[in-house]
């Protein structure tokens, strides 16, 4: 492995890590405020559990990123020289960043909505569901400008 792969594979690597660690932070969040509205109302467990799981989606985007730089970006980051490295290490932390802040922020949106079910009696599910979806658009806005920028650099 050469320096710039390597320079390519931590980039990667910063991403995964932000959405695993940005997923394990958001998804606790929420699991906190799952037992304490079952040990209220144990008929919400369903909407516990899919409330509870959302912020799981960004640790599958932080794979994404870094599976398309070891198949495909590594291969061509030879060509691109020392700028080249240096840019996917840059997207990678680009990366990792927005998916570490959108789980996080995804599970205090669930965690706020799992906290609310009893209260409504589960009507809040599905508004809580919307409103953690726009949390989850920056996490995927991540992976499609790591995607676009790669494009850019003509690394994929």
């Amino acid at each position: 492995m050469t320096e710039l792969q390597a320079l390519a594979t931590i980039g990667g690597a910063i991403a995964l890590i932000g959405g695993l660690v940005g997923s394990a932070i958001g998804i606790a969040m929420a699991a906190s405020a799952g037992l304490a509205t079952l040990s209220e109302d144990s008929g919400q467990l369903r909407n516990v559990i899919v409330l509870a799981s959302m912020p799981m989606t960004q640790s599958f985007y932080g794979l994404i990123i870094l599976i398309i730089i070891l198949t495909v970006v590594l291969a061509k980051i030879d060509v691109a020289g020392l700028g080249g490295g240096m840019g996917v290490l840059a997207i990678g932390i680009m990366a990792g960043f927005a998916e570490f802040f959108s789980a996080i922020y995804q599970g205090a949106v669930c965690s706020s909505g799992i906290a609310l079910l009893p209260k409504t009696k589960g009507r809040i599910l599905t508004a809580s569901m919307m409103l953690a979806v726009f949390v989850e658009l920056i996490g995927v806005l991540g992976l499609v400008f790591t995607i676009m920028a790669l494009s850019i650099l003509k690394l994929m």
